[in-house]
């Protein structure tokens, strides 16, 4: 069994209940700009890439022209919800465990430098992770850059380190960073999607999560 020393976390769908909100921003970009409405299946597959390249995976018709201006409505409607959304319940005292155990934290994100330092703020967490890495900083998911930046910022091996995620984009960067990942199936994409990734595993609940990690880190 693996110990694993850095635990390295996506945010929205897997630290934050953050999925509907990200779907519904989209979808009513697109109303506001009169594009074709993807589904809800359609929009939280692109959950975990840059905003840029989500967009055009959940929304072909958009136009180079039209970005700038999709973009503000988006993040209009984002902030709208953006004060009600909550860590799930559970994961803030996880990660004050995880910290209690000397075990080294970090975010892979596919959001914004300015996205992410602002729910680190709203919830308190911005120490307790030693480095973070977002999309608009580095290559998006799946490309390995994101933790492979975080492995050698923190000096960590790769048969060290774990990475969380609710996507395949997440279980695809650690296949492809060498690393090993785990599935969680309470965000975005399906469990059976998430197992097609290969994951050394896929929890369905943040207990499941917290029992599957406190067993297997150590420094």
């Amino acid at each position: 069994m693996s110990s694993y020393s850095l635990v390295v976390f996506d945010w929205d769908g897997t630290l934050m209940d953050s999925t509907n909100g990200i779907v519904s921003a989209i979808q009513g970009a697109c109303r506001d700009l009169e594009l074709p409405v993807p589904s809800a299946s359609e929009a939280s597959w692109v959950i975990g890439l840059s905003l840029e390249s989500a967009l055009r995976r959940a929304v072909p018709e958009l136009t180079q022209a039209m970005l700038p201006r999709f973009l503000e409505r988006y993040r209009i409607h984002y902030l709208l919800r953006d004060p009600d959304l909550q860590l799930f319940e559970g994961i803030e005292p996880l990660l004050g465990e995880l910290a209690g155990q000397k075990i080294r934290l970090a975010v892979a994100t596919g959001k914004s430098r300015v996205g992410l330092n602002r729910v680190l703020a709203a919830t308190g967490l911005r120490d307790i992770f030693d480095a973070t890495r977002t999309a608009d900083e580095t290559f998006s998911k799946p490309h390995p850059a994101m933790l492979h930046e975080l492995m050698q910022e923190l000096d960590v091996e790769p048969e060290r380190v774990i990475m969380v995620g609710d996507t395949s984009h997440d279980l695809n960067m650690a296949a492809n960073a060498g690393v090993h990942g785990l599935g969680v199936a309470y965000g975005a994409h399906s469990p059976q999607e998430l197992l097609g990734c290969t994951p050394q595993a896929v929890v369905d609940t943040v207990p499941a999560l917290r029992e599957w990690l406190l067993s297997r880190v150590g420094v």
